[in-house]
């Protein structure tokens, strides 16, 4: 017979209630069946901590004498969002320091405030009749606040698509930091612990639901943006105390030239009404399929690569076309178990109670890119056609050919039309002074940063921008040079939009 949540409550109060975390239960459904696992067990207890930039703080400061109405906060340099009330802001754990850029942010201020450091209180407002204050600064502690409320819009995603990188360059994504040419594959979640794998219907996770969050008890407040339930892309939308939560579950992380993030520590129980809940707390690491993306490809056309499950990506390497590539989580899998057991281990003192959801999450929902007035330009719209020569003309020729056609970059190519090399009419400038006469060979740049024909100038520019070069010579898959792009041109362009 199914049990209620009350007949489970009563158990957690008498201290009968019997409690097992999500990776136990796929052997005790396969030892007992899933019927009898139902009459067995109560509640299961999941459990993650990974990077979840969707995350923030309400804060009430308090009214000062004479009383301010801030319209720009900032802790420790980090703008807080004061766009509501007088003495109400909303710091993002994502958003940076406007003096230590990518090393400090909205995460670090978070942390600090759970860690009961004191951080620096700057604000500015407008002159009104009863708000006559136009300044104020203090040292704030998290006791000196009225209420300190995480919200987070996004987190406990119920998978994530893995990340690699086909390209000749590293690039540093919010996915971590991937090497080139298929170095290396990283993913996030937690697998068979994941809270919404182990209630993928959304029967006991929904509107009111009580978790443990970052050490404290708070609650489901809805899905979270983004949410994908029809892709296996659940997420949720939750909130808690700040007041009441630990740095052993909340910590600050700086995503290397990327920005900066926090680690969220979420347990979520699922009470074990049915046999189809216990069913479906079964689910192993092996049942939990991902997808492989190049991330070295524009967001809209990455290429699904391979599906792989939770356990392949666990065990530390992947095969990919024939390579092997080692794997990496950006979650960590101790931590998510430690909350897991945790909380179980609350649940089994009578120190937390489960609570059903007063509302069900939608199941059904999809994801849709943003609405755009203009289409973004691609690479092949705006290069223009390139010169290239061969790495055996010397110095002079080279120097003739860039003054003769009136160009800044002269791309290299072997003898098969392969992209080998670059020069500019710097490097060939500064071999006429040193009086170098011979071939490019000597001269040229052989790591070439290159663009493809099908990327967004977007990327381009940020191409040339982080590497402070001026031109991008243009390739297709097999290498071969297919025009050029410039810094001169993408400003010009860019500069019109």
């Amino acid at each position: 017979m199914p049990k209620s949540l009350e007949e489970i409550n009563e158990r957690i109060r008498d201290g009968s209630v019997y409690v097992v975390t999500a990776d136990e239960m796929p052997a005790i459904v396969g030892e007992l069946g899933s019927e009898d696992a139902a009459r067995e067990v109560d509640v299961v207890t999941t459990g993650t901590f990974g990077a979840m930039c969707s995350s923030g703080v309400w804060m009430n400061f308090g009214h000062s004498d004479p009383p301010i109405k801030m319209s720009q906060v900032w802790l420790n340099d980090v703008e807080a969002y004061a766009g509501v009330a007088a003495v109400d802001a909303f710091i993002g754990a994502t958003q940076l320091s406007e003096t230590r850029g990518l090393e400090y942010g909205g995460a670090h201020v978070i942390e600090d405030l759970v860690a009961r450091k004191e951080v620096h209180m700057r604000a500015v407002g407008y002159a009104t009749d009863c708000y006559p204050r136009r300044s104020v600064e203090a040292p704030i502690s998290i006791v000196d606040l009225n209420e300190a409320t995480m919200l987070n819009p996004r987190n406990a995603y119920q998978r994530y698509n893995v990340a690699t990188n086909s390209t000749d360059r590293v690039l540093y994504t919010y996915m971590g930091t991937l090497l080139p040419r298929f170095g290396n594959a990283t993913f996030s979640g937690s697998g068979t612990l994941s809270p919404i794998y182990n209630d993928p219907d959304y029967e006991t996770i929904g509107v009111g639901t009580r978790i443990f969050l970052c050490g404290a008890q708070g609650y489901v407040v809805g899905n979270g943006t983004q949410h994908d339930p029809a892709n296996s892309f659940g997420t949720l939308m939750v909130c808690g105390d700040l007041k009441a939560m630990s740095t052993d579950y909340l910590r600050a992380a700086i995503l290397h030239k990327y920005g900066t993030s926090l680690y969220v520590g979420i347990g979520i129980p699922i009470p074990v009404l049915n046999e189809g809940i216990a069913r479906k707390t079964a689910i192993s690491d092996a049942d939990i399929k991902t997808t492989i993306l190049d991330y070295g490809v524009g967001r809209r056309s990455r290429p699904e690569l391979k599906t792989v499950s939770y356990e392949e990506l666990k065990s530390g390497m992947i095969d990919l076309n024939g390579k092997e590539v080692r794997t990496s989580s950006m979650s960590s899998f101790f931590k998510a178990k430690e909350i897991a057991t945790e909380l179980a281990a609350r649940i089994q003192k009578g120190a937390f109670e489960l609570a059903l959801p007063t509302a069900r999450l939608p199941r059904q929902a999809t994801q849709k890119p943003m609405k755009q007035l203009s289409a973004v330009p691609l690479v092949r719209e705006v290069m223009l056609p390139s010169i290239t020569v061969r790495e055996a003309i010397s110095v002079q020729e080279a120097a003739k050919i860039i003054v003769g056609r009136q160009v800044n970059h002269l791309p290299v190519i072997s003898a098969s039309n392969k992209l080998i090399g670059i020069v500019t009419a710097y490097d060939i400038s500064k071999a006429v002074a040193l009086n170098k006469g011979d071939s490019l060979k000597g001269i040229m740049t052989r790591r070439v940063v290159t663009a493809t024909p099908d990327e967004p100038i977007d990327l381009a520019a940020r191409r040339l921008e982080r590497h402070n070069i001026s031109a991008l010579p243009v390739i297709d898959h097999t290498n071969t040079v297919i025009g050029i792009i410039t810094s001169e041109d993408l400003s010009k362009l860019l500069a019109c939009r």
